[in-house]
């Protein structure tokens, strides 16, 4: 089977920390030109500068995945440069707010959706058009095990996760006929900036959440780039409308 992705051109989103990062490097090792994506240029130039030491291929261009103006300009930029995308990974993410569904308010709504339904849709869009000129590729939707198990207090992040499992599933089946997959991963509790809050906190973790996980741990980052580096090579070339569940048991 053929995991390589020599030259291939992979936008990855929210790709200055976390699993986005782990992904891009990994992408890059096998021979991908990573475009880096993220709302604020500083982190970005940071992952960009590793890779290219290492002898990888980067090119970090901001964009707020929740803007449209943004998103248009990213994929302005892109064809102006490269002419084409390969692959597509959605990763950049939000949870503005960590409480009841009682109360939530309109705004968490709003900017929740916007940025982890919203962004992926027209992120994917955008990309796939160009795809579809140039006769093919693969979009990887970053989920979570929420999607299938919503975790108390994160309703409306639960949902918009569940909508992205949904979304790629209906981009599966309007673009396989373009020969472009269509596949999701859904991590379970990682360790990034992202859910810091959770794992640094040492009594939730050994009396509430590790007892759900029976590999007894949270992720680190790179342990889902392996789920990535195989939906987006060849060896996935049968796969489309997948989910991949990478969370230590969790949903076992």
């Amino acid at each position: 089977m053929e995991f390589s992705l020599k030259d291939k051109i992979a936008v990855i989103s929210g790709a200055s920390r976390g699993i986005g990062q782990a992904i891009a490097e990994t992408f890059a090792q096998h021979g991908a030109e990573v475009v880096l994506t993220s709302r604020k240029m500083e982190g970005l130039k940071a992952v960009e500068e590793k890779i290219r030491t290492s002898g990888g291929r980067a090119c970090a261009i901001a964009c707020h995945n929740g803007n449209m103006s943004d998103i248009a300009k990213l994929f302005e930029e892109i064809k102006t440069r490269y002419g084409r995308v390969d692959i597509l990974v959605n990763n950049a993410a939000t949870n503005f707010y960590f409480g009841d569904v009682l109360n939530a308010p309109e705004v968490a709504w709003d900017k929740t959706m916007e940025v982890n339904l919203k962004g992926y849709f027209f992120m994917s869009q955008y990309a796939a058009k160009m795809m579809v000129e140039k006769g093919g590729g693969c979009i990887i939707n970053v989920s979570s095990i929420n999607a299938i198990r919503p975790a108390l207090m994160q309703g409306i992040y639960s949902i918009t996760k569940a909508g992205v499992v949904s979304m790629t599933r209906a981009f599966a089946k309007e673009l396989a006929p373009f020969k472009i997959r269509v596949n999701a991963i859904l991590p379970g509790l990682t360790d990034t900036k992202f859910s810091s809050v959770m794992v640094s906190n040492e009594e939730l973790m050994e009396k509430v959440i590790l007892p759900t996980i029976p590999m007894r741990r949270a992720a680190q980052p790179d342990e889902m780039a392996g789920a990535a580096l195989y939906l987006a090579s060849d060896a996935a070339s049968y796969v489309t409308g997948a989910m991949i569940v990478v969370d230590g048991g969790s949903l076992a």
